[in-house]
């Protein structure tokens, strides 16, 4: 199953101050232990919403809405996507992570083909395919030329 770990945003990273020194060399042994685990697809940090914009669509209108948004316990600062065996495994790998001082990271999974059922035709389910395999194709030529 896949889950994605998202990481809660918080005054400081609203305000955009960058970790330490230390967590970052924290974070980066515990990205290589899930690297090395099978578990970390993909992980990143966000810039804080002074940066960012939300569009609202109401209809055929589409509002483009500047940030800063003023609400942090409801915005992301940063996420995992995460290749585990159940919730249970997210969750003993979440503890090990080094956050500390009243973090909220939040684990969900993520909607799989089989989870839509009959409404997902095979039409759809092999345009689905077509496009990860587009997607995985994208991201290989991108590492060849980094």
């Amino acid at each position: 199953m896949r889950v994605m770990v998202l990481v809660k945003a918080n005054a400081d990273s609203e305000a955009g101050v960058m970790p330490s020194r230390e967590l970052l060399e924290a974070m980066g042994k515990y990205n290589e232990e899930l690297v090395k685990a099978g578990v970390m697809l993909e992980g990143e940090g966000l810039h804080p919403t002074s940066k960012g914009v939300r569009v609202q669509f109401d209809g055929k209108q589409r509002r483009v809405i500047d940030g800063p948004f003023t609400e942090t316990k409801e915005l992301v600062a940063g996420f995992w996507m995460w290749q585990v065996k159940s919730i249970d495994e997210a969750i003993e790998w979440l503890k090990r992570a080094p956050f500390d001082g009243g973090e909220t990271v939040e684990i969900r999974p993520v909607l799989e083909a089989e989870d839509f059922g009959d409404a997902l035709t095979p039409e759809m389910r092999e345009q689905d395919a077509r496009l990860r395999g587009q997607q995985a194709r994208r991201r290989e030529h991108g590492k060849t030329q980094c």
